[in-house]
């Protein structure tokens, strides 16, 4: 099993290049099904989970290519039986927004409920809810979702009982082919739901208001091929940002949407962090001040700050001068990270939904593991200002939503490798 190897102590420089967005392209994959012309995605991520969200494709039926200019082509001509099996979805939620495309397009569909996830329960009930409220009759059965829209979709009223990126994406995938006009309420405002709407209306479809709290999805008969270019990664970017913070230099990340993170932003310059957009791609993060300050921070929906970057924050904190407290509103159960960070030498102290964080001079290297996708990247960070060696394993969790991260780290200046066996 692949291992990461960090020597801390060396600052960073130079430039990196963010990637699309993980988040935002496995939904635009799903759009795929929603025609049967081809759908071309750009500035397209090579991580785990898109690979396996192009294995479930395949078994529906999407012929997929991976070309060599970062681009995927995904064509549904001619679908398969609309079955999606655990093996095939338990690995990453994101596989379960396939549901509703699948009824819009077939008019019914059989796809296994996602399995655990080691950050909180994240049910998938606003998701069901808001595909009955279209129409669709579900039943659960044997840990199945099974589904028939006999006489097709149709619009409705949605107000979400609380925000859910999820549930917003998959109703409006859903929507898109419905008969009439959905509205809904209380939706979640990220980019990645931006980025999804203007793929869709390019493809054909009528939906308005994305970004903000209403977004209203007019049903049309049919959608077509289009080539799109997935947002830049915002969470990429905050990390290559937060491990500037944290190992100090004077780094310019680039192929980023700089407006996008503005929380981020906020709380970094309230630690000492010189933060200075450069474009509307770029931005240089400059931190030659020695200890940051510390500071508190509560993650929030966006705009507010992304719990995405809450463990990667952390771990600026672990050496920070002073005490911090992080609140963590999103996900019940996102501190999986803390142990580990005391084993380098952190001072946490965790208590429910809320972690009190006593900065320390210095962090000690040592064997550590990974329990989630953001929690590996923060201990790769303390690593970087860990004195002696870190050892980070159980890496696939970072394979999942960081592509060559090691590679982009070791250009920055930082001593990292990946090791096998």
């Amino acid at each position: 099993m692949d291992r990461i190897l960090i020597k801390g102590g060396n600052t960073l420089s130079g430039s990196v290049r963010i990637n699309g967005a993980k988040n935002s392209a496995l939904k635009l994959m799903a759009a795929a099904l929603l025609t049967d012309e081809p759908l071309i995605l750009t500035n397209m991520p090579d991580l785990a989970d898109s690979r396996f969200m192009a294995h479930l494709l395949n078994h529906l039926g999407v012929e997929t290519e991976r070309r060599d200019d970062r681009a995927m082509v995904l064509h549904g001509k001619t679908l398969a039986t609309p079955f999606a099996p655990y093996d095939l979805v338990r690995k990453m939620r994101a596989t379960f927004n396939v549901l509703g495309p699948l009824i819009a397009r077939h008019g019914h569909a059989r796809v296994s409920l996602p399995g655990g996830c080691a950050i909180g329960a994240r049910p998938v009930d606003l998701h069901l809810k808001a595909l009955q409220a279209m129409g669709a009759q579900i039943e659960l059965e044997e840990g199945y979702a099974v589904a028939k829209a006999p006489k097709g979709l149709h619009g409705a009223l949605i107000n979400f009982p609380f925000i859910s990126v999820g549930a917003t994406e998959h109703a409006m995938l859903a929507a898109v082919l419905a008969d009439g006009d959905t509205v809904l309420e209380n939706a979640a405002r990220e980019p990645e739901i931006t980025d999804l709407a203007d793929c869709l209306n390019a493809m054909g479809a009528s939906v308005s208001g994305a970004g903000g709290a209403t977004i209203t999805i007019r049903g049309v008969g049919s959608l077509h091929g289009h080539t799109h270019r997935v947002v830049p990664d915002r969470i990429e970017a905050g990390t290559y940002a937060l491990a500037v913070a944290a190992a100090g230099g004077d780094v310019r990340i680039e192929n980023c949407a700089p407006e996008h993170l503005g929380a981020l932003w906020d709380r970094m310059r309230a630690i000492g962090v010189t933060v200075e957009p450069q474009d509307a791609q770029c931005v240089r993060i400059v931190q030659n001040n020695g200890r940051c300050a510390a500071v508190d921070m509560e993650t929030q929906a966006y705009p507010g700050f992304p719990t995405d970057l809450q463990a990667q924050f952390m771990a600026v904190m672990c050496c920070a001068d002073g005490a911090s407290i992080i609140r963590e509103t999103i996900f019940e159960n996102r501190f999986m990270h803390a142990p580990e960070l005391v084993r380098l030498g952190a001072d946490i102290m965790v208590h429910g939904r809320e972690a009190v964080v006593r900065g320390v001079p210095v962090l000690h290297g040592a064997p550590v593991m990974a329990t989630d996708l953001r929690a590996s990247v923060s201990l790769v960070i303390a690593g970087l200002i860990a004195q002696g060696n870190t050892e980070v394993s159980r890496i696939y969790h970072l394979d999942r939503g960081f592509e060559g991260l090691e590679q982009k780290l070791s250009a920055l200046g930082a001593d990292i490798k990946r090791v096998s066996g």
